[in-house]
């Protein structure tokens, strides 16, 4: 009944498999109507079978349906002793202030990506299933935070990569482009080479990927050069290659950073106005070289 459970016990054990017959996972957004919702009640009132408590995962509560919440309400106010009820939810706004009200809520925290990235990796170690260390940050990376969307990705990786997992393949499924292809579009911004820029983004388009993701992994790169810049010493476990950024914040000024990011922003705003997404992202691109102060030189 502790916060830390043993994992010794038969209990911990048969949780663990999945096969505990006292924990009872439920899909609310497969099972939202009343009936489902008074069909689990009415065995709400037996004692567990194995364990001290009878379990109640309900996932996705927000989309049981108001009917449904009446239904549950009742109990809720009066639960049986060997009874708990775990509610999850992406949405809590969306449940019903007496419902919520009747619960301990506990606001989980996003996972960094180095806690990401570590665990993929031993999950493919114990599966016997080759992959590259940098293809597993950049599924870290698009998971934003959430375990469960890091393991959907990982699966369409291993799927995409026919039993491997590489960067250039996660670049491919997710339409992103890869660390050094970022630095080449930075450099280019550095150097005022207006024909480069143009040249990569023609690349970009050939390779179908998501202007979109592009100006965001832009945005990111220069959140990190201007961080860099301000808090030269901060210590950042996401950080692929601090030195790089550190030679681009000392190319570029701090405020022509801050535009850079601004114009990025804008752009990110009107490429769903562009003729088309790839002239959208040339545009933002030009605009970062149009629009430096004079007499700024590479």
């Amino acid at each position: 009944v502790s916060s830390t459970p043993c994992g010794d016990c038969s209990s911990c054990q048969e949780v663990d498999a999945g096969r505990f017959v006292d924990l009872i996972e439920v899909d609310a957004a497969s099972r939202t109507k009343v009936d489902d919702t008074r069909e689990l009640l009415d065995n709400v009132q037996y004692a567990p079978s194995r364990g001290r408590y009878k379990v109640y995962l309900i996932d996705e509560v927000h989309m049981l349906s108001t009917s449904s919440f009446n239904a549950l309400l009742k109990t809720l106010e009066e639960p049986p002793p060997h009874v708990k009820f775990l509610f999850a939810t992406t949405d809590p706004q969306k449940l019903p202030v007496t419902i919520l009200s009747r619960c301990l809520q506990f606001n989980l925290r996003r996972l960094d990506v180095e806690q990401i990235a570590d665990h993929l990796n031993t999950i493919l170690q114990a599966e016997q299933v080759e992959f590259e260390p940098l293809a597993l940050t950049e599924i870290a990376h698009a998971a934003d935070g959430s375990m469960r969307d890091a393991l959907s990705l990982l699966d369409q990786a291993i799927s995409h990569g026919s039993g491997s997992v590489s960067s250039s393949q996660i670049h491919d499924m997710l339409g992103t482009i890869s660390q050094q292809q970022r630095y080449q579009i930075i450099q280019a911004l550095v150097d005022q080479d207006g024909q480069s820029l143009i040249a990569q983004a023609n690349e970009l388009s050939i390779q179908g990927r998501d202007f979109t993701q592009i100006i965001n992994d832009l945005l990111g790169l220069f959140q990190r050069i201007a961080t860099l810049q301000l808090v030269p010493n901060l210590e950042n476990n996401d950080e692929q290659d601090s030195d790089r950024l550190r030679t681009f914040g000392q190319q570029l000024s701090p405020e022509l950073v801050q535009l850079f990011y601004q114009i990025a922003l804008h752009g990110k705003r009107d490429l769903p106005y562009a003729a088309d997404p790839k002239s959208g992202f040339e545009m933002t691109l030009l605009r970062m070289l149009s629009f430096q102060p004079a007499g700024t030189s590479s």
